[in-house]
């Protein structure tokens, strides 16, 4: 098999990152995914260098295991083809906003007409059932709404946003799984149905596990912060030589630290006693590590910590990962031959399953490099005329 997802087909209407990130993990389990661009095509296209025109590196990421087709649906035409794949689809999955989809005449209500036990995703910014239901969204206009932003500005003087897209790939993964829990659903009853992921609510839901701190009570016991995640002293620490990673995080951790310091002081000290004193006092907590991982280079902290088995690494850049003795043992970053492209750096899906491995069937497409092949099986089924 080509993956647990062998045999069931994707129209991904997605673009940028958020909804192609969904899609990318749907293919990469085996999934016929179909992405549907306009003819200009995806703007993730044009981010990042590129060999030829339309085949950025970004893009080239996101979309392995994908067909593309090119469709304009403002026309007729296009939006007829469209709604003649729906009929052999099982998911389709798109990031427009719903008043868009609206004028295209593609909402649930028409879809499923056409195929009734299909799972119709729809990620956008904002819940359509609320105020904000026709904003426009992107990942940092989401890391500052959701509070994510203010939070990481607890640690730098002022907000911030983190340096990835976490928003986009965050709500990209819960998408996938509710669209494979929806499949699951179908799998029982045999029922399609509508999922609504919208980004604002799902990164307020992510964020706020923890930052629901001190207001999760009547009457409230301080502030929404988790105050170990947002003290400025949670930071990889300073060596002599670099910097290092290091998580002392329960007793027994904190007691072979001390053993291994030979720092009774420490140990006797009430505010390391439990979890409990040490996260009340975690500035001066965190502070006291810093102040101590000064001492030593990082390559010897490295080998004590280790010996007391206390979670620890050097602190690596991107560019270290290519590097890496574990990802390249497992052959994680994979130099590969794509048809267009010549030799790329590819990445490799980072979960195992025994029975239904996971393989690259296809490198990410010209846009509407699979026109002829998908309309061709299109018109081979009597759905649409030549």
């Amino acid at each position: 098999m080509n993956g647990p997802l062998e045999g069931i087909r994707v129209l991904d209407l997605t673009s940028v990152v958020m909804g192609p990130y969904c899609t990318l993990m749907l293919g990469d389990m085996g999934a016929d995914v179909i992405k549907i661009e306009n003819p200009s095509g995806d703007t993730t296209r044009y981010l990042g260098p590129s060999k030829n025109k339309g085949m950025g590196s970004l893009f080239l990421h996101l979309n392995r295991n994908k067909r593309s087709l090119a469709l304009d649906l403002k026309s007729e035409e296009g939006r007829k083809i469209l709604l003649d794949l729906v009929e052999e689809a099982d998911i389709l999955v798109h990031t427009l906003r719903p008043q868009s989809m609206e004028r295209l005449g593609l909402l649930y209500e028409d879809i499923k007409k056409r195929n009734k036990k299909i799972i119709y995703c729809s990620m956008y910014g904002f819940s359509k059932e609320g105020p904000y239901g026709d904003k426009p969204a992107y990942d940092d206009i989401i890391q500052a709404q959701s509070g994510i932003a203010a939070a990481q500005g607890e640690i730098t003087g002022e907000p911030q946003y983190l340096a990835t897209v976490l928003a986009d790939k965050t709500t990209g993964l819960v998408g996938l799984s509710s669209i494979l829990a929806a499949l699951y659903h179908r799998e029982r009853s045999g029922e399609g149905q509508e999922i609504e992921v919208p980004m604002f609510e799902t990164m307020v839901a992510y964020t706020m596990i923890e930052h629901m701190y001190g207001k999760t009570f009547s009457p409230t016991e301080g502030s929404a912060y988790y105050s170990r995640v947002v003290s400025p002293y949670r930071k990889p620490y300073k060596t002599k030589n670099g910097y290092i990673g290091v998580m002392i995080y329960n007793d027994k951790h904190w007691q072979s630290f001390f053993n291994l310091l030979g720092r009774s002081d420490l140990q006797r000290d009430e505010r390391f006693t439990d979890i409990t004193a040490r996260t009340k006092h975690i500035d001066f907590v965190y502070k006291t590590i810093e102040d101590i991982m000064i001492t030593k280079v990082t390559e010897e902290w490295l080998e004590l910590l280790q010996k007391g088995d206390i979670p620890c690494t050097k602190v690596n850049t991107p560019e270290d990962l290519f590097v890496d003795p574990h990802l390249n043992s497992i052959g994680f970053f994979r130099n590969v031959s794509h048809p267009t492209e010549g030799q790329i750096q590819d990445i490799k899906f980072p979960v195992n399953f025994e029975k239904t491995p996971v393989t690259t069937r296809r490198y990410a497409p010209t846009l509407g490099q699979h026109n002829e092949e998908i309309l061709n099986d299109v018109w081979a089924k009597g759905n649409y005329s030549k």
